[in-house]
């Protein structure tokens, strides 16, 4: 059976759908080829990968794609994991299923906060509501609208 294959797509694929991407193919790869990108490329944010080293997942390698280098692909599944890479998400070729699901911002939330230790705090917040969502596959892949 050919694995489906899914997008999550993020503004700058350097945190949200970086950990999306690492999460979904440590507790989904047996069913699902995952992938991610950006409107924009940010580079990898290392917190994020901590935050995921902390879980045992090496994303370390990862690196920070463009949508644009994407669109040839075929996706059963496109899922923007903020409302700016929703509102910039173009159409994809064939039958794509859409999802948002809108994940708060960790680079935003720990902008102000002193200290590594304390910084990692919003880190590991998203990436358990992140885990948590990708747990729901293959059901949670039905937009909530």
């Amino acid at each position: 059976m050919e694995k489906q294959r899914i997008l999550f797509l993020c503004t700058g694929n350097s945190c949200r759908s970086q950990m999306a991407e690492g999460l979904a193919r440590e507790l989904k790869g047996d069913l699902y080829e995952v992938h991610s990108a950006g409107i924009e490329t940010h580079g990898l944010n290392p917190y994020a990968v901590k935050a995921m080293a902390e879980i045992g997942i090496d994303i370390s390698g990862h690196k920070s794609e463009l949508l644009a280098d994407k669109m040839t692909m075929k996706f059963d599944h496109v899922i923007t994991v903020c409302d700016h890479a929703r509102e910039s998400c173009p159409l994809f070729p064939g039958e794509t299923n859409r999802v948002h699901r809108s994940f708060p911002d960790p680079p935003f939330l720990a902008k102000s906060i002193e200290g590594e230790e304390e910084k990692m705090v919003p880190y590991r917040e998203v990436r358990n509501m992140i885990k948590d969502f990708i747990l729901t596959f293959p059901e949670g892949l039905k937009d909530e609208e």
